[in-house]
Order: C-alpha cells, then sequence, then structure tokens
C-alpha cells in the first residue's frame, strides 16, 4: 500500500493488473536523449491492440524508459497521473527539446541547382528532400522546384524529370554504342563489317529535335 500511495499514478491504475494473454512487447529503451513524439509514436503503433486498456498503457509505457527518463518519471508527484493521455502530455513537455524540427514545404526553396549539377542529379536531390516532408504541398513544391533551377525558371518539374530521363537515356545510348564498337574490334569476324546508316549531322542534334515530344 505504501508502494502505491507513492506511485505517480492513482490507486485506480495501480490496482488493476494486465489482462492473462497480455505478452510484453520488445521496446528500445527511452534514455532522454532522443525525440520523444518518435518515442511515444512508436510505443502506441506496438500497444495498438490495448489502447482501451488505459491503465495497462500506463504502467507499461514506464518499461521503456531508462537511465535519465526513468529517474524523470520517479520525481512526478504521487498520483498525480490518472491517464495515458496526461502522461504522454508530461511526457512529450519534459523532453520537448530534444523534438525533430518537422520540415514544411517551405524548405524546399533552399534546394538550388548547382552550377555543375545534372538535372538528374538535381531532380533526385530534390525528390529526397521531399520525400522527408509529411503532407507536402504539391503547388509549393512546384515554385520551390521552378526557383532552385534559376538558370531556367520556365521549365516545370514534370518537364524536369523528363530531362533527367533524357539524360539517363544518352548514356545508355553511349554506353551501348561503346559496347558494340568493342565487341566489332575484337571479334574475328568483323572482316565483313555490317553496314549503318550514316547521318550528315550528328545523331546527337537529330535526337535534340524531338527530345521533348511524347
Amino acid at each position: 500500500m505504501t508502494n502505491i500511495s507513492m506511485s505517480p499514478f492513482t490507486n485506480e491504475i495501480e490496482r488493476i493488473d494486465p489482462p492473462r494473454e497480455f505478452t510484453m512487447p520488445h521496446f528500445t529503451p527511452y534514455k532522454g536523449d532522443e525525440d520523444p513524439d518518435r518515442h511515444l509514436k512508436h510505443y502506441c503503433s506496438t500497444m495498438i491492440l490495448y489502447r482501451n486498456n488505459d491503465a495497462l498503457m500506463c504502467k507499461n509505457f514506464t518499461t521503456t524508459l531508462q537511465g535519465e527518463a526513468q529517474d524523470w518519471f520517479h520525481t512526478l508527484p504521487p498520483q498525480s497521473i490518472r491517464s495515458f493521455n496526461e502522461l504522454s502530455f508530461v511526457f512529450i513537455k519534459e523532453y520537448s527539446s530534444n523534438r525533430s524540427i518537422k520540415r514544411t514545404s517551405d524548405h524546399l526553396f533552399s534546394i538550388v541547382k548547382d552550377p555543375w549539377e545534372t538535372i538528374r542529379n538535381y531532380v533526385k536531390r530534390f525528390k529526397m528532400e521531399k520525400a522527408k516532408i509529411v503532407g507536402c504541398n504539391e503547388d509549393i513544391a512546384t515554385a520551390a522546384f521552378r526557383n532552385g533551377r534559376r538558370t531556367d525558371p520556365s521549365n516545370s518539374y514534370a518537364l524536369a524529370e523528363k530531362h533527367a530521363l533524357w539524360d539517363e537515356a544518352k548514356q545508355y545510348n553511349k554506353n551501348e554504342s561503346e559496347n558494340k564498337h568493342m565487341e566489332r574490334f575484337l571479334t574475328k569476324e568483323n572482316l565483313a563489317p555490317e553496314a549503318f546508316t550514316k547521318f550528315t549531322v550528328p545523331i546527337g542534334q537529330i535526337i535534340c529535335k524531338f527530345k521533348n515530344n511524347p
């Protein structure tokens, strides 16, 4: 009874035992030096089948705390926690300084294409940053992408993606051409080479005329 009265939980919570079929899940201990939101979300998602058992949610959460965080829990006033919502609130408040900075769509305006960077690499880098933003606004993303391509701001996001694929296709065709040339050079059957169409202008100039067409 003395232990119950000194607990941060109310007597009602302390007196309730876990369900007979309950098996303790494995959690990475929280030591007070990481993002509390992330730990709490992981805990809630793992305990989703027991969300209606408020007492279990409270008492089991304390087993995920370790070190400094466990010491903090025992500094809470006796019988001050009446629900898991209250425990979550004081936990987040205590370690709010460790919260990760949530990036918004405006962050994409800081992604600028370097003068020596290929459009393919720029698109890839832009997409990686965009994927980190939860609920990213597509209109802002498009505007930020255009802003990042200051040398040619008229190009849209979709057109830039097409150009990125175009760069990849050019590299692929170049590699294929070099491979075929080497094969013909190394084989003994190159005494009667195949006849290829000859162009009066470089093939690259021809393809450039329709590279942006469907």
